[in-house]
């Protein structure tokens, strides 16, 4: 029999598991972004491809740095009160 009323999901583990799966999804995220200078015309501006390359490399870093900071210290907080909706 299903339940009553509509199941929730505690708000701290929710987003705990959106944070997990925005580290799952960076690899996707920085292979189609590598993938663009292979659009390009045609035409070799091998300083610029290679300038974008690490940019993106750079970018995927920070980004990945700055979740998993978020997620430890989410972690840390006891019962899941770090985040609230003041702190977004």
């Amino acid at each position: 029999m299903p339940p009553a009323g509509p199941v929730f999901l505690a708000r701290a583990s929710y987003r705990q598991r959106r944070l997990r799966d925005g580290i799952r999804m960076m690899p996707m995220f920085g292979i189609v972004a590598w993938m663009v200078p292979l659009l390009s015309s045609g035409q070799a501006l091998t300083g610029r491809i290679g300038l974008y390359i690490f940019g993106v490399w750079i970018v995927l870093i920070v980004l990945s740095a700055l979740i998993t900071s978020r997620m430890s210290r989410d972690a840390d907080a006891p019962d899941g009160t770090a985040l609230t909706d003041d702190s977004v």
